[in-house]
């Protein structure tokens, strides 16, 4: 039976009205055109802040919900604001401080689970994502990643400033970080805000990065603030929990768990959940709610809306039963702006042959409730796996780091109830997963793929550049990264569409890297200027859409290849196609070449050179 729980206290009712009788929108709904007139909207938004009055936790351990054999002691305390934890080989525990702006190091040298050491390694204003790999260490701020070794005595050596040109932040400034099985760098970066269309394609997506901070992806987007993202043991396959959308009512927009691709979108802002609409968001141009829906990957799970998940992890110890290797835990901070509120746990995400399979509760008891109010003895945000096999847990309010130990046994049975769904919300996972990460890359150019050898030539020309010419620098990453003008001759009466991709076959990996893609250019243009919009589609010309580079955002990426690399070619090709694709936004190389095949009337090339 759950412990009993103290009295609790209900801050601050908002109901918040916006002409609304639902809480969402069904799948047909055409709310995305209704809204254009806000007086004529017909949803109905109810929300909460609904803030947990904070109580001392004098002897929370006791309190705490667990399954049986499970029990629970303070590892360290007088910590300010622990939030994210990470484990040297040594054992030596590293906790990043936001508020206090360092990394402090907690050992445990006589191994009785409790810290008897505590040390600041490391000060830069902002820190919070923490990874180590072997004697490596990196570090997170808002817009800086740094790097440094670990010291024989577990001190940081200086700090290497490998990246410092993040987006800022906004509503979501906690960067986080890991180091995957193919030895490269990931790192979440939130969104600025609830919903909206950002500035930079870099914001609500994951990173993918070398060790120091060079070739810098997009590897997946739309993914609104996934904190808590990690690595499937077995498969080396990413997992991880987004936030949801605010405001939406209080059982809307459940936490989702995702399997994280890449190249992939996952919905933000416009659509949620099982291909939701926004009503608050729309696309932009001419896309709909439902292509958006078509060009986005729906959630693995679901759970009780605003949970807030923080750090994950999976674990590989051998101190837990062995029913709990390879199953993901993740810490649940709790809501501010749910009635009732919801998260405040630790959550086991059980997994089968590599595949999630279901949400249980593992560690509750921070939230109380006694009749219509409302405590909570702390939130947590921190999560790791010790040496031995136990979990630290973070409370990053009391300053505390909980440490989760299996013994076998303990004096009285203590199980945690069933998830934070007092509602009835839906809490569950969906089994089916089709996705994978195996996405190849040909190395030969596009225009040697879609046989193009016995068409007429089109002449591709720019006023920026002569053919094997140098590519002025502001059309570089370096430069202002804007697209070159360019021009081509007309191509054949049939001509229904034009189509652009722009190649470096130069690259020492996955050649070749595909800079720019842009289609259904009308059959009238025969040019287009300089410093075209990284939009989805284009107001001039009209119903023109562009597709990923290989970064991963939308639009032109221009010339950035390595400093000590011979000049690379880039090759701005055109075809002139006797159809229009009619692809979806964000199109990949590979569907452009399989739309073209058969289609393709005319075709050119202008080539041009870059060297750092």
């Amino acid at each position: 039976m759950k412990p009993t729980l103290a009295m609790a206290a209900i801050a601050n009712l908002i109901v918040m009205a916006l002409n609304v009788n639902a809480t969402g929108l069904p799948h047909n709904h055409p709310g995305n055109d209704q809204l254009r007139d806000p007086k004529a909207a017909d949803v109905r938004i109810v929300g909460h802040v609904l803030e947990p009055k904070q109580i001392a936790p004098k002897k929370l351990v006791e309190k705490l919900a667990l399954p049986r054999g499970f029990t629970a002691n303070v590892f360290a305390e007088n910590l300010v604001n622990p939030r994210m934890i990470a484990v040297a080989d040594n054992g030596d525990v590293y906790v990043t401080r936001r508020s206090v702006g360092d990394v402090i190091k907690l050992v445990d040298s006589d191994g009785d689970g409790v810290a008897d050491a505590q040390e600041t390694v490391a000060n830069r204003p902002g820190l919070h994502g923490i990874a180590i790999k072997g004697t490596t260490v990196y570090l997170a701020t808002v817009n800086d990643i740094f790097r440094a070794t670990i010291l024989a005595d577990g001190k940081f050596g200086p700090l290497e400033h490998i990246v410092d040109d993040l987006p800022d932040s906004g509503q979501h400034p906690n960067r986080t970080l890991a180091i995957g099985p193919d030895d490269k760098l990931y790192v979440s970066v939130g969104s600025t805000c609830n919903a909206c269309d950002e500035s930079s394609p870099e914001s609500a997506t994951l990173l993918q990065m070398n060790p120091d901070g060079t070739g810098r992806k997009i590897f997946a987007s739309g993914l609104r603030n996934t904190i808590g993202f990690a690595f499937e043991p077995g498969s080396g396959e990413i997992y991880g929990m987004d936030h949801g959308i605010d405001w939406l009512g209080d059982n809307e927009q459940y936490e989702e768990l995702n399997h994280i691709v890449r190249g992939k979108q996952y919905g933000w802002p416009y659509v949620y959940g099982d291909s939701k609409f926004n009503p608050q968001d729309h696309p932009p141009g001419n896309i709909t709610m439902a292509e958006w829906a078509a060009r986005s990957v729906e959630p693995l799970g679901f759970y009780t809306p605003h949970a807030a998940p923080m750090q994950m992890t999976f674990y590989t110890g051998t101190q837990f039963p062995g029913e709990y290797h390879g199953d993901a835990f993740i810490a649940m901070r709790g809501s501010w702006n749910r009635k009732p509120p919801a998260g405040y746990e630790v959550v086991r995400i059980h997994f089968d042959g590599g595949r999630p399979v279901r949400f249980e509760p593992f560690v509750q008891g921070f939230l109380a409730r006694k009749r219509d109010r409302w405590i909570h003895y702390g939130r947590i945000s921190g999560l790791a796996q010790t040496n031995d096999g136990a979990l630290l847990v973070a409370d990053d309010t009391n300053g505390v780091i909980y440490r989760i130990a299996y013994t076998g046994s303990s004096k009285k049975l203590k199980l945690p109830g069933p998830p934070t769904n007092a509602d009835n919300v839906d809490v569950r996972i969906i089994l089916t997963d089709p996705l994978s990460n195996n996405v190849a890359h040909n190395p030969v150019l596009a225009i040697q793929l879609v046989s193009t050898a016995n068409v007429p030539s089109l002449t591709v020309t720019s006023p920026a550049f002569q053919t094997d010419g140098e590519i002025p620098r502001i059309y570089a990453v370096e430069g202002q990264n804007i697209s070159p003008p360019l021009a081509w001759s007309k191509g054949p009466e049939e001509t229904k569409s034009y189509l652009i991709l722009m190649e470096d076959p130069d690259v020492a990996q996955n050649p070749p890297f595909v800079h720019w893609s842009i289609h259904d250019l009308p059959p009238a243009l025969s040019s287009l200027p300089e410093g075209i919009p990284p939009l989805p589609e284009l107001a001039l010309p009209g119903n023109t859409t562009q597709g990923k580079n290989d970064r991963g955002s939308l639009g032109y990426i221009g010339p950035n290849p390595p400093a000590d690399d011979p000049a690379h070619h880039y090759y701005f090709q055109v075809f002139a196609l006797d159809t229009r694709l009619n692809l979806p936004v964000g199109a990949s190389r590979e569907e452009l070449i399989a739309g073209m095949k058969g289609h393709v009337l005319a075709s050119g090339y202008l080539r041009g050179t870059y060297k750092r």
